[in-house]
């Protein structure tokens, strides 16, 4: 398996929670902005090792999640601020040009030093 991408949490907005509901989540890096802080899981900004792209796996500490689409501007705003949203409702095409889609799942609990990776299985 090669890794295309991995990170750690390192902070929790206040309201991170408040998207659970609708099966989505942000990561942001350290220069996310005051208005979005709060709803997002804050992560360093890391490099990404190869192209995102559907049929990898989206992992999350020991879970393990098929990625069902890529919005074009994941990978960019991923490399350059830390910066992805995640929604988990199973979707094949991507709505959002930010956004990384995988199968339909729920939220698994996170936290600081929870690891999230991306790897080509």
């Amino acid at each position: 398996m090669k890794v295309i991408y991995e990170n750690e949490i390192k902070g929790l907005g206040a309201c991170v929670d408040e998207f659970a509901g609708g099966n989505m989540f942000i990561i942001f890096g350290e220069g996310a902005p005051d208005e979005l802080k709060d709803y997002c899981y804050l992560v360093s900004v890391n490099p990404i090792n190869g192209t995102i792209a559907a049929g990898q796996i989206l992992k999350i500490d020991d879970k393990e999640y098929k990625i069902t689409a890529v919005g074009k501007e994941a990978p960019v705003t991923l490399a350059g601020l830390g910066h992805m949203t995640i929604n988990m409702s199973g979707k094949t095409t991507a709505e959002l040009p930010g956004t990384l889609y995988t199968e339909e799942a729920d939220i698994p609990p996170m936290d600081v030093g929870t690891k999230i990776s991306i790897i080509e299985p």
